[in-house]
C-alpha cells in the first residue's frame, strides 16, 4: 500500500503509471527511452510522474517494472559477441536445428532461414559427457575447455552460452564450466542451460540459453544501475520486475535469468487489457499492443490468458513458461526500405528512440511508420503533450524520395507503408487464431500501445473484426498492467516415465519438492504464505510421440488423486488439441512435471464516471489522407473531453496525451463509463 509506480520501458518510449492506494489518484506520463542505458529513462520517468503528482521520492512504497529491452535485442538481431560451448560431437546442433520448415515443406520456397544466433565458427566443443540418467560417462577436460573459451574471447566473444548433453539430468559439468569461465574470464557473461532451462531437447535448450546470455548484459546491468539509484533516493523499497509468465519477482532474481523477461512488457499489457476488457464487458478478446519496435498479440478467453512453455520470437524458439504472446517486428519505429528485388518492406529493423523516426529531429535518416503516419495526417504536430515536436516537412521529403523509386506520390507510398505494417501484424494475429482453429471475427480487439490506435481499424478490417476497445491511456496500459500483477515463479523437472511402469510416489515426491521450493521463494519475495497458491502441471504425450501437451491439475487435487487425474485428463486435452485420442490403445508417457507458485498482491480499484458531461465538440480539423477518397478534412476530438455514451461517426481523429485513435469511414467510436473507447464497424 502507498504510492506505487509502474514503469514500462519500450524501444521508443518509457511509460509510467503511478497509483496512490490511499486516495485512488492515478497519473500517467511518458518519456523517451534511453537505449544506451534504460535505467536513465526509467529514473527520469519516476521523477517526471512525481513532479506531475506533486510528490516526493520518499513517499514511493514500491516500483514495478516491465520492459521490451530483451525482446528488442532479439528482434533487431543484436547478436555480436555471442558464443556457444557444446558437448564434443554436437557442434552443428543449432545449424541442423529441427530439420523442418515452419508451416510445412510447402513453405520452402518462401521461407528464409533466420540469421544464426551463433555462427558456426563461434561454436566450440569440449570433452566430457553425462548419460541420460545424469550419471557421468566422461569427465570434463578443463585444459581443453579453457583453450576453447580463450579462442572465443580472442574472436571477440563477450557472452557465452553453455549447453551440454543431458545437463537437465545433472548440471554438474555445466557448473564446472561456468566456474572456470568466471574464474579465468571474469568479464565474460555466462548462461548455463541447466539453470536457464533444466528440460530435455538439446536444440531448444541451447537456443533458450543463448537468448538468455544475449540479453544478460542489457538487462542485468541496467537493472542493477536502476536499483542502486532507487536505493539512494527512496531507500530499500521493493523493486519488482515483470516476467514473461505474467508475474513479478525481485530485480536481482530477474537479472540472473533475464530470458524470463523476454516478454516482460507485453505480459504486463496483457494483464492490463484483461482488467479493462472485463470492465467493458468483453470476456473473449484479441489483444494487439503496438509499440515503437514491435507488436505483440494474444487471445484471451473467458478473461483467462493462455500460457505456453514454448514460443518463438522472430523465428527463434524460446522454451520458458510465458503468457502465450506472439511478437512481430512491426511498430511505429519500423523502417520502410526497398529489398534487392525492388519491393517495399517494413521492419523488422527499427529506428528506436535514438535516433528515432526522421520527424523526431534527432538525426534519423530512414523513413519509418511514424513518419508515414504524420505524412498522412494521422498524427498531430507533436507528441506526449507537446514535448516532442514532429517535423512534417522532413518526413514528407523522405517519403517523396522513397516514392520516386516506385513512381508514386509520397502519400501513396506512406499509405502502403502503413498497410504493409498492418499486414505484418495480421500475420502475427493469425498465429494465435486461425492456425489454432479460432476465428478472429469472434473476438473483440483490445488495441493499445502508443501506436495501437493508428493500426487498430486497418488490422480489424483485414480480419473481419467488428469491435475494438481502446483502453484509457492506451500508450501506458503495459505500465498499468504491472499494478494488477502477482508474484509468480515457475519450476520444472524432466522425469520421463511411462504410465504402465510409473511409480506414483516418485511423481508425488517431485511435485511436493518443487511446490516447497515455490512457496519458499515466494515468501522470500515478501508475500505471506496465506496469499500463496501452488498449481500443479504436467507435460504428457502418447508413447512414441515427439511432442507433449500440458495438463493442468485442479487446485483441490493432491497426491495420488492428482496423479490419477493427470493420466486420465491427458486423453481429453490431446483430443481438444489434435482432434483425436488413443485412450485404451496406446501407453501414455510423462515428460515434465511443473509447479506454478503464485503470490497474490494488492490490486487498485477503478471507479466509473458517474457525473454527466456535455458532449464534446471537435477542437479543430486536419487534412487526412485515405486511399479510398484522397485528402479529407477530419474533425479532431480531445479524448479527455468525451462524454460517456457520446457517439462519433468516422472519419475522425481522437487525440490524447500519449496516443492517437484513428476512426476511418464506416467506423464509429463511443466512450464507456470507465474511459474505454468502443469502436464499432457500421458497414
Amino acid at each position: 500500500m502507498g504510492l506505487r509506480i509502474a514503469i514500462d520501458t519500450g524501444g521508443t518510449f518509457t511509460d509510467i503509471v503511478a497509483i496512490d492506494d490511499a486516495s485512488g489518484e492515478i497519473a500517467a506520463v511518458k518519456t523517451p527511452s534511453t537505449p544506451h542505458d534504460p535505467s536513465v529513462g526509467l529514473l527520469t520517468g519516476v521523477e517526471k510522474v512525481l513532479s506531475v503528482m506533486g510528490r516526493r521520492t520518499e513517499e514511493v512504497s514500491m516500483l514495478l517494472h516491465g520492459s521490451t529491452v530483451a525482446t528488442n535485442a532479439v528482434l533487431e538481431h543484436k547478436f555480436d559477441g555471442l558464443g556457444l560451448i557444446v558437448t564434443q560431437g554436437f557442434r552443428h546442433m543449432i545449424e541442423i536445428a529441427r530439420q523442418s520448415v515452419p508451416d510445412g515443406y510447402g513453405n520452402s520456397f518462401f521461407w528464409v532461414k533466420p540469421p544464426r544466433l551463433v555462427p558456426l565458427h563461434l561454436v566450440r566443443e569440449v570433452p566430457g559427457r553425462m548419460k541420460f540418467d545424469g550419471t557421468e560417462l566422461e569427465p570434463i577436460d578443463e585444459k581443453a575447455t579453457l583453450k576453447a573459451v580463450k579462442e572465443l574471447v580472442d574472436d571477440g566473444v563477450k557472452c557465452i552460452g553453455v549447453c551440454l548433453l543431458h545437463a537437465y539430468a545433472n548440471g554438474a559439468h555445466e557448473r564446472q564450466l561456468g566456474d572456470l569461465i568466471s574464474k579465468h574470464f571474469p568479464d565474460v557473461f555466462v548462461s548455463l542451460s541447466s539453470v536457464v532451462l533444466p528440460e530435455y531437447r538439446e536444440y531448444e535448450r541451447a537456443m533458450t540459453t543463448l537468448v538468455d546470455v544475449l540479453v544478460k548484459p542489457y538487462c542485468r546491468t541496467y537493472l542493477q544501475n536502476a536499483a542502486d539509484k532507487i536505493r539512494e533516493k527512496s531507500g530499500p523499497i521493493p523493486f519488482l520486475i515483470m516476467q514473461s509468465n505474467g508475474g513479478v519477482v525481485k530485480h536481482s532474481t530477474a537479472g540472473e535469468r533475464p530470458v524470463t523477461m523476454l516478454l516482460s512488457g507485453p505480459a504486463a499489457g496483457l494483464l492490463g487489457s484483461i482488467q479493462m476488457a472485463q470492465l467493458a464487458g468483453f470476456k473473449d478478446i484479441l489483444t494487439i499492443d503496438v509499440g515503437g519496435t514491435s507488436t505483440d498479440v494474444a487471445i484471451i478467453e473467458n478473461y483467462k490468458p493462455m500460457y505456453t512453455s514454448a514460443s518463438q520470437v522472430e523465428g527463434y524458439p524460446v522454451k520458458t513458461p510465458m503468457l502465450d504472446i506472439v511478437t512481430v517486428g512491426s511498430g511505429g519505429g519500423s523502417i520502410a526500405w526497398t529489398d534487392p528485388y525492388g519491393s517495399l518492406k517494413v521492419g523488422p529493423q527499427s529506428a528506436g528512440a535514438d535516433p528515432g523516426p526522421i520527424c523526431y529531429r534527432k538525426g534519423g535518416k530512414n523513413p519509418t511508420v511514424t513518419d508515414a503516419a504524420i505524412v498522412l495526417g494521422r498524427l498531430p504536430a507533436s507528441l506526449i503533450g507537446g514535448e516532442i515536436q514532429l517535423d512534417l516537412a522532413a518526413a514528407r521529403a523522405a517519403y517523396e524520395e522513397l516514392g520516386r523509386q516506385f513512381n508514386i506520390p509520397a502519400e501513396e507510398v506512406a499509405a502502403g507503408t502503413l498497410e504493409i505494417a498492418a499486414v505484418n501484424q495480421v500475420f502475427g494475429i493469425r498465429q494465435v487464431t486461425t492456425t489454432r482453429g479460432r476465428e478472429p471475427g469472434n473476438y473483440a480487439m483490445v488495441a493499445f500501445g502508443g501506436a495501437g490506435g493508428l493500426f487498430a481499424t486497418e488490422v480489424a478490417d483485414f480480419l473481419g473484426i467488428r469491435t475494438i476497445v481502446s483502453p484509457p491511456n492506451p500508450g501506458n496500459l503495459c505500465a498499468f498492467g504491472l499494478h494488477v500483477s502477482d508474484v509468480r515463479r515457475d519450476y520444472i523437472r524432466t522425469i520421463v516415465r511411462q504410465q504402465s511402469k510409473a511409480n506414483s510416489d516418485e511423481i508425488i515426491a517431485v511435485w511436493e519438492e518443487l511446490a516447497r521450493t515455490g512457496v519458499d521463494d515466494i515468501r522470500a519475495e515478501g508475500i505471506p504464505e496465506d496469499k500463496i497458491a501452488v498449481n500443479l502441471v504436467a507435460d504428457v504425450r502418447y508413447f512414441g510421440e515427439g511432442h507433449e501437451v500440458q495438463v493442468d491439475i485442479p487446485a483441490n487435487l493432491q497426491g495420488s488423486d492428482a496423479v490419477a487425474y493427470m493420466w486420465k485428463q491427458f486423453h481429453s486435452v490431446h483430443d481438444q488439441t489434435f482432434g483425436f485420442n488413443y485412450e485404451g490403445e496406446q501407453d501414455v508417457e510423462l515428460v515434465n512435471l511443473r509447479v506454478q507458485a503464485v503470490g497474490t498482491q494488492h490490486r487498485p480499484s477503478l471507479k466509473p464516471q458517474t457525473a454527466a458531461k456535455p458532449k464534446a465538440e471537435p477542437f479543430g480539423a486536419r487534412r487526412v489522407y485515405w486511399r479510398a477518397t484522397g485528402w479529407v478534412n477530419c474533425p479532431l476530438y480531445d479524448r479527455t473531453q468525451l462524454a460517456a455514451g457520446q457517439r462519433i461517426e468516422g472519419p475522425a481523429i481522437v487525440e490524447e496525451y500519449g496516443s492517437t485513435v484513428v476512426v476511418p469511414f464506416s467506423w464509429s467510436v463511443s466512450p464507456d463509463a470507465y474511459g474505454n473507447l468502443i469502436l464499432e464497424k457500421s458497414a
